[in-house]
């Protein structure tokens, strides 16, 4: 009985030369900014209006609702920080990974719902994972090229 091998074709674009504008420090950095946009501009408005900070974490259950909030800010603010100065980056990318994985389960519990609000939530919980996907990446990408 003779074995097949399994091939794996190449992503698409895996063979962009260096010199590709896609290949670019802009476009690279440019998409860290778009995976962490939501998180600066949460935590900003999180900042500005603490109330509402401690709000939503009563909303949701959490508590000691103040100190959750604060924690929140730092951590919107400065993981993105780390990512896109590369300072750390891998560090930041994991922990958005593990805020967005937990921030997930509390926020988009879509199991609970029923209707169009079951539907809204589902989305969300699953484009959730999109993101924390992606921050893994980014932890994987750094540390690759740190041992290159």
């Amino acid at each position: 009985m003779a074995r097949s091998t399994l091939k794996i074709a190449p992503l698409p674009g895996a063979d962009l030369a260096p010199a590709s504008g896609l290949a670019s420090p802009i476009v690279r950095w440019l998409a860290m900014l778009g995976l962490c946009a939501a998180y600066l501009q949460g935590g900003l408005v999180k900042a500005f209006d603490f109330a509402s900070a401690v709000g939503e974490m009563q909303h949701f259950g959490l508590q000691p609702a103040m100190p959750l909030a604060l924690a929140t800010i730092v951590l919107e603010l400065v993981a993105p920080v780390m990512i896109l100065s590369g300072r750390l980056r891998w560090l930041g990318a994991l922990a958005l990974a593990v805020f967005t994985l937990g921030a997930t389960f509390v926020a988009n519990r879509f199991w609970l719902a029923e209707g169009h609000d079951r539907f809204m939530l589902m989305n969300a919980f699953f484009e959730h994972w999109g993101l924390v996907g992606g921050f893994v990446l980014v932890a994987w990408l750094d540390w690759r090229e740190r041992d290159a």
